[in-house]
């Protein structure tokens, strides 16, 4: 178990990572091998990898991340960042992000209209 100062350090640096995945642009088209690089650089950060993320099943992936100590919120940034990025042609993670979203409402003890409405629009796709 962490203390404090270091769950701070580790919690600021997993928002840094979210916050720069979820500040790439995705469009539907071919990954440039310059994002590509920008995508990895900071999966790095949690022991993945743009083909790992592919070949993890759903519930692997949550107890990865989980075990990367984010929380509820983070988690539910990094599936918000899969969801954007499943518009990169050949990527389709929609139902690994509908697994985490679910795995927040189901395990968080407070329901989120937001996470709900996220679970309803992955349901979707």
């Amino acid at each position: 178990m962490l203390n404090k100062g270091l769950r701070d350090d580790e919690s600021i640096r997993i928002d840094n990572v979210l916050k720069t995945l979820r500040a790439l642009d995705f469009v539907p088209q071919p990954l440039t091998d310059d994002k590509k690089f920008e995508v990895e650089n900071q999966l790095k950060e949690f022991g993945l990898d743009i083909e790992s993320l592919v070949e993890y099943q759903n519930e692997e992936l949550i107890t990865l991340l989980v075990r990367c100590h984010l929380d509820f919120n983070q988690l539910e940034q990094f599936a918000d960042f899969l969801m954007e990025f499943s518009k990169v042609e050949n990527y389709n993670f929609e139902d690994k992000a509908l697994a985490i979203y679910q795995y927040i409402q189901r395990e968080s003890n407070v329901f989120s209209f937001a996470v709900n409405t996220k679970i309803a629009s992955a349901k979707n796709k």
